[in-house]
């Protein structure tokens, strides 16, 4: 049975990631670049600010910061504890698969980019929904779009994904629920 799911993931990754051309090659490259986010972030940032002051800005900084080292030390530990070799890097699979990215990392299991980027998602439209009651599914349609831009590079399987955006969805309803305790208790 989890041979035969490997199997489904490789093929799907495979059909996935063959879609892709040379002419999207660099938009796709700029999308899956952590640094292209900052803009959005900065949004983000101000719209909190806006909306919740300084204090509770402050306090979303904190709370995130903690939020993205959780969702990046479980990431690793998980890649290094499942050592599923990253697509770019597979027997079978690397020889047909289109590696655009800059590196190819060594293990894959689960994606960093979709548990952060989905974190973020899901904590920043929860924290503002109040305000803005449609920014969370930008937010989702964004989170998923860095996600795929994992395949499409060539680094990370559609399971990589789902499992990254999954972990990412409960880490940022778990720290949404942090930040609103924290934000009672110590500011309002």
């Amino acid at each position: 049975m989890l041979d035969q799911l490997i199997q489904y993931d490789q093929e799907l990754f495979l059909y996935l990631n063959n879609l892709g051309s040379e002419s999207w090659d660099n938009l796709w490259l700029i999308i899956t670049n952590k640094l292209s986010s900052i803009p959005l972030y900065l949004v983000l940032f101000f719209l909190i600010y806006k909306k919740l002051g300084w204090k509770g800005l402050l306090l979303m900084v904190f709370v995130t910061a903690a939020m993205i080292t959780f969702t990046d030390q479980i990431t690793n530990l998980f890649k290094y504890g499942v050592q599923r070799p990253r697509p770019c890097r597979a027997e079978g699979v690397m020889d047909f698969t289109r590696f655009i990215a800059p590196r190819c990392g060594r293990y894959g299991f689960f994606s960093g980019h979709a548990s952060n980027s989905m974190a973020v998602a899901i904590f920043a439209g929860l924290l503002l929904k109040p305000y803005y009651k449609n920014l969370i599914f930008i937010l989702l349609v964004w989170s998923s779009i860095v996600a795929y831009s994992r395949i499409y590079v060539g680094v990370h399987y559609p399971l990589d994904i789902l499992c990254g955006a999954t972990f990412g969805m409960l880490s940022g309803y778990g720290f949404f629920k942090l930040y609103r305790y924290l934000h009672k208790r110590y500011i309002s």
